[in-house]
Protein backbone atom coordinates (compact mmCIF):
# COMPACT_ATOMS: atom_id res chain seq x y z
CA UNK A 1 0.00 0.00 0.00
CA UNK A 2 1.50 3.44 -1.12
CA UNK A 3 1.24 6.11 1.38
CA UNK A 4 0.51 8.29 -0.94
CA UNK A 5 -3.08 8.79 -3.16
CA UNK A 6 -3.37 11.80 -4.74
CA UNK A 7 -6.40 12.19 -3.69
CA UNK A 8 -6.13 15.32 -1.29
CA UNK A 9 -4.67 17.36 -4.51
CA UNK A 10 -7.72 18.80 -5.19
CA UNK A 11 -8.18 20.18 -1.27
CA UNK A 12 -10.12 17.47 0.14
CA UNK A 13 -9.60 14.50 2.72
CA UNK A 14 -11.03 11.68 3.11
CA UNK A 15 -13.28 10.75 6.50
CA UNK A 16 -14.21 7.59 7.65
CA UNK A 17 -17.23 6.06 5.42
CA UNK A 18 -15.91 7.46 2.40
CA UNK A 19 -16.77 10.91 2.49
CA UNK A 20 -14.70 13.39 1.16
CA UNK A 21 -14.44 17.06 2.71
CA UNK A 22 -12.48 20.57 2.48
CA UNK A 23 -9.29 20.19 4.53
CA UNK A 24 -10.46 23.76 5.50
CA UNK A 25 -13.97 22.28 7.01
CA UNK A 26 -14.38 22.80 11.03
CA UNK A 27 -14.51 19.16 11.25
CA UNK A 28 -10.53 18.83 9.41
CA UNK A 29 -9.64 21.56 11.84
CA UNK A 30 -10.51 19.58 15.03
CA UNK A 31 -9.27 16.23 13.49
CA UNK A 32 -5.35 18.06 12.84
CA UNK A 33 -5.78 19.87 16.14
CA UNK A 34 -6.31 16.31 17.57
CA UNK A 35 -3.59 14.83 15.69
CA UNK A 36 -1.19 17.41 16.80
CA UNK A 37 -1.77 16.82 20.53
CA UNK A 38 -1.35 13.47 19.97
CA UNK A 39 1.77 14.33 18.41
CA UNK A 40 3.49 16.55 21.06
CA UNK A 41 1.83 13.88 23.83
CA UNK A 42 4.06 11.36 21.75
CA UNK A 43 6.84 13.96 21.84
CA UNK A 44 6.48 14.22 25.72
CA UNK A 45 6.92 10.54 25.89
CA UNK A 46 10.95 10.65 24.17
CA UNK A 47 11.01 13.18 27.01
CA UNK A 48 10.94 10.02 29.49
CA UNK A 49 7.95 10.85 31.22
CA UNK A 50 7.99 9.38 35.17
CA UNK A 51 5.90 6.73 35.14
CA UNK A 52 2.66 8.03 36.73
CA UNK A 53 2.75 10.75 33.88
CA UNK A 54 3.42 8.25 31.41
CA UNK A 55 0.92 5.97 32.20
CA UNK A 56 -1.55 8.84 31.92
CA UNK A 57 -0.26 10.21 28.54
CA UNK A 58 0.09 6.76 26.97
CA UNK A 59 -4.23 5.94 27.44
CA UNK A 60 -4.56 9.45 26.24
CA UNK A 61 -3.00 8.88 23.33
CA UNK A 62 -5.74 5.83 22.23
CA UNK A 63 -8.36 7.93 23.71
CA UNK A 64 -7.64 10.66 21.41
CA UNK A 65 -7.55 8.65 18.48
CA UNK A 66 -11.28 6.99 19.05
CA UNK A 67 -12.56 10.71 19.95
CA UNK A 68 -11.03 11.24 16.46
CA UNK A 69 -12.64 8.53 14.85
CA UNK A 70 -15.74 9.59 16.28
CA UNK A 71 -15.76 12.85 15.02
CA UNK A 72 -14.91 11.39 11.69
CA UNK A 73 -17.60 8.88 11.00
CA UNK A 74 -20.86 9.79 9.40
CA UNK A 75 -23.72 11.08 12.09
CA UNK A 76 -25.55 7.61 11.68
CA UNK A 77 -22.62 6.07 12.68
CA UNK A 78 -20.77 7.77 15.93
CA UNK A 79 -22.02 5.76 17.96
CA UNK A 80 -19.83 2.88 17.09
CA UNK A 81 -16.87 4.85 17.92
CA UNK A 82 -17.55 6.62 20.79
CA UNK A 83 -15.62 6.03 24.10
CA UNK A 84 -16.90 6.01 27.78
CA UNK A 85 -15.27 9.69 27.84
CA UNK A 86 -17.01 9.92 31.64
CA UNK A 87 -14.94 7.62 32.40
CA UNK A 88 -12.16 9.13 31.17
CA UNK A 89 -12.87 12.54 32.45
CA UNK A 90 -13.17 11.23 36.19
CA UNK A 91 -9.86 9.10 35.77
CA UNK A 92 -8.15 12.34 34.47
CA UNK A 93 -9.86 14.28 37.57
CA UNK A 94 -8.74 11.52 40.08
CA UNK A 95 -4.87 11.95 38.65
CA UNK A 96 -4.97 15.64 39.28
CA UNK A 97 -5.69 15.52 42.31
CA UNK A 98 -3.02 12.58 43.35
CA UNK A 99 -0.60 14.81 41.45
CA UNK A 100 -1.77 17.97 42.59
CA UNK A 101 -0.74 16.36 46.23
CA UNK A 102 2.62 16.64 45.87
CA UNK A 103 2.98 20.50 44.37
CA UNK A 104 2.87 23.86 46.23
CA UNK A 105 0.17 25.86 46.06
CA UNK A 106 -0.55 28.15 42.75
CA UNK A 107 0.21 31.94 43.70
CA UNK A 108 0.78 33.12 39.88
CA UNK A 109 0.40 31.98 36.73
CA UNK A 110 4.09 29.84 35.92
CA UNK A 111 5.81 30.57 32.95
CA UNK A 112 6.17 27.03 30.63
CA UNK A 113 9.17 25.48 30.62
CA UNK A 114 11.89 23.69 33.14
CA UNK A 115 12.81 19.87 31.66
CA UNK A 116 12.33 18.82 28.45
CA UNK A 117 9.57 16.48 29.45
CA UNK A 118 7.67 18.94 31.44
CA UNK A 119 7.99 21.87 28.59
CA UNK A 120 6.74 19.14 26.16
CA UNK A 121 3.56 18.80 28.40
CA UNK A 122 3.47 22.60 28.71
CA UNK A 123 3.10 22.58 25.02
CA UNK A 124 0.60 19.69 24.92
CA UNK A 125 -1.51 21.94 27.47
CA UNK A 126 -1.25 24.90 24.97
CA UNK A 127 -1.98 22.46 21.82
CA UNK A 128 -5.06 21.01 24.25
CA UNK A 129 -6.87 24.62 24.49
CA UNK A 130 -6.41 24.83 20.65
CA UNK A 131 -8.32 21.54 20.24
CA UNK A 132 -10.67 22.34 22.71
CA UNK A 133 -11.98 25.65 20.89
CA UNK A 134 -11.72 23.78 17.43
CA UNK A 135 -14.27 21.28 19.02
CA UNK A 136 -16.45 24.29 20.15
CA UNK A 137 -15.78 25.77 16.63
CA UNK A 138 -16.89 22.23 15.01
CA UNK A 139 -20.37 21.79 17.19
CA UNK A 140 -22.00 25.23 15.44
CA UNK A 141 -21.50 22.61 12.31
CA UNK A 142 -22.04 19.24 13.22
CA UNK A 143 -22.66 17.31 16.29
CA UNK A 144 -20.50 16.90 19.27
CA UNK A 145 -21.17 15.09 22.35
CA UNK A 146 -20.61 17.73 25.60
CA UNK A 147 -17.70 14.52 26.94
CA UNK A 148 -15.99 15.13 24.06
CA UNK A 149 -15.79 19.18 25.17
CA UNK A 150 -15.46 18.04 28.80
CA UNK A 151 -12.78 15.56 28.28
CA UNK A 152 -10.43 17.60 26.41
CA UNK A 153 -10.86 20.83 28.89
CA UNK A 154 -10.36 18.43 31.40
CA UNK A 155 -7.21 17.46 29.69
CA UNK A 156 -5.90 20.32 29.23
CA UNK A 157 -5.51 20.67 32.92
CA UNK A 158 -4.05 17.12 33.52
CA UNK A 159 -1.42 18.35 31.38
CA UNK A 160 -0.79 21.10 33.20
CA UNK A 161 -0.44 19.78 36.25
CA UNK A 162 1.73 17.03 35.00
CA UNK A 163 3.97 19.64 33.37
CA UNK A 164 4.25 21.20 36.97
CA UNK A 165 4.83 17.54 38.58
CA UNK A 166 6.95 16.41 36.08
CA UNK A 167 9.25 19.40 36.65
CA UNK A 168 8.88 19.03 40.44
CA UNK A 169 10.20 15.30 40.05
CA UNK A 170 12.82 16.73 38.03
CA UNK A 171 14.08 18.74 41.04
CA UNK A 172 12.97 21.99 38.66
CA UNK A 173 10.38 24.74 40.87
CA UNK A 174 7.62 26.34 38.88
CA UNK A 175 8.87 29.78 37.36
CA UNK A 176 6.22 32.15 38.47
CA UNK A 177 5.20 34.96 36.19
CA UNK A 178 6.29 38.40 37.55
CA UNK A 179 4.02 41.01 35.62
CA UNK A 180 6.13 44.04 34.08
Amino acid sequence: MKIYTRQGDDGTTGLIGGIRTSKAAAVTQALGDLDELNSVLGLSRAHHLPQPVLTVVAETQAVLLSVGAELAAPEHDRNRYETDLAAETLALEHSIDALDADLPELRRFVLPGGSPAGAALHHGRAVCRRAERSLVNLSGHQSVRPQVVAYINRLSDWLFTAARWTNRDAGLADVEWEPR
